[in-house]
């Protein structure tokens, strides 16, 4: 059995309150160490100076090793032996930062740190030696398969009675030259038969054309996508043509913020106000018949000093009131893709020092962008969007 002995003599000298910051850092590694120990009396069999017929191997000595942690740099003593190898269970080859402060540094680096800043806050964290870019880098390789794990997970366990699609347009660096240029970030967002809204996809491309936006909602299908029965989106044509595609048997809800953006384009500036109010004023209504007889006062009172603006609501009634039909709890939720321009938000903060996406000389995608506009999605995606309703949304059903 292994041979316990007492750790006061060794600690004696920070107990007494004069260096009560080595204290912590020194019993970490005094207990890792003991545990070091411990297993390798396990793995030969045999404690100090113990001879028994279970005994595996000798020791050889020891070589020092640092490991980064949350309370500092530790030195800790590896044991040699004179055949074979031995390596505890606590450390992992070829690393030297602990799992948790792993973690950190993940965390902080897809929050937008970069890499240099990285090493300050390491240090800041009680590391004297620091940490590379280089290894930042290699530490943040384990993104890739989170990012691979959220753009692929399976959507057939749930149904998704309301379905939010928007875009926003991040800069990013394309061909030999590394040019900065402006691409599009394609997300969604889907309501689940319990109330919440979940992250359901991003794609990254160089427009919003139709074909772009039906690759996008086509791997979503592939993926499980079912039960849509409405769809909340702007106006923009590429992404109608591949509604009316993809999405067939699907109410398609035009989005009231872009459209009164929509509609001021079609009114002078002096009236603009006016025109803003009166179309608030539509959706303040209590009922859906309220609501649809406001709309055309509206339009009849446009009609003789803003003919364009009053055709523009006439046509686009239908669609921009496409909540109507829906359960009058949700209408607030479901009249806009407002419930997006935060995820939106997230995204263009967090791909901060690391375009979205970048391209390499090699043309291939650089991983970073792609992690951190992932990991902004998810981030988003845990809070209630809707009320239960005994349980069941009832858009679900």
């Amino acid at each position: 059995m292994p041979k316990n002995h007492c750790a006061a003599p060794e600690l004696a000298s920070l107990l007494d309150g004069s260096s009560a910051g080595e204290l912590i850092p020194e019993l970490s590694r005094y207990g890792l160490q003991q545990l070091i120990e411990l297993e390798l009396a396990a793995f030969l069999g045999a404690d100090w100076h113990e001879c028994t017929e279970e005994r595996l191997g000798h020791r050889n000595g020891y070589r020092s090793r640092t490991l980064t942690t949350q309370v500092g740099d530790l030195v800790l003593q590896i044991p040699k032996l004179r055949s074979g190898s031995f390596l505890p269970s606590i450390l992992e080859p070829r690393r030297r930062v602990e799992q948790a402060l792993y973690a950190v540094i993940m965390e902080a680096y897809i929050g937008g740190v970069s890499t240099r800043k990285v090493d300050a806050l390491v240090g800041a964290l009680g590391s004297q030696s620091g940490i590379s870019k280089s290894q930042v880098s290699r530490i943040c390789q384990d993104i890739d398969q989170q990012v691979q794990a959220f753009l692929s997970w399976p959507l057939e366990s749930s149904s998704y009675a309301y379905v939010y699609l928007d875009a926003t347009y991040l800069n990013g660096r394309l061909g030999k030259a590394m040019q900065v240029c402006s691409r599009a970030a394609v997300v969604a967002m889907g309501v689940n038969a319990d109330g919440r809204r979940e992250l359901l996809g991003i794609k990254v491309g160089d427009s919003e054309s139709e074909t772009f936006w039906a690759e996008f909602i086509s791997h979503l299908k592939e993926r499980g996508l079912a039960g849509v029965k409405l769809v909340i989106s702007d106006a923009h044509a590429g992404l109608r043509k591949a509604i009316r595609r993809q999405l067939q048997g699907c109410v398609w809800q035009r989005c009231r913020v872009h459209f009164a953006r929509n509609l001021l384009q079609c009114v002078p500036k002096a009236h603009q106000g006016m025109v803003t109010a009166a179309l608030r004023s539509v959706f303040a209504q209590e009922g859906a018949a309220e609501i649809e007889s406001r709309w055309d006062d509206l339009a009849a009172s446009l009609a003789e000093r803003l003919p364009k603006a009053a055709a523009l609501m006439h046509e686009a009634k239908e669609d921009v009131l496409a909540f109507r039909h829906f359960p009058k709890d949700h209408w607030r939720k479901i009249w806009s893709t407002n419930l997006l321009e935060r995820v939106n938000e997230e995204i263009k903060r967090r791909k901060g020092c690391r375009h979205l996406p970048q391209r390499r000389r090699d043309h291939t995608p650089c991983r970073g962008g792609a992690a951190g506009a992932a990991r902004a999605l998810a981030a988003g995606g845990s809070p209630h969007v809707l009320r239960r309703e005994h349980g069941r949304h009832p858009g679900a059903g």
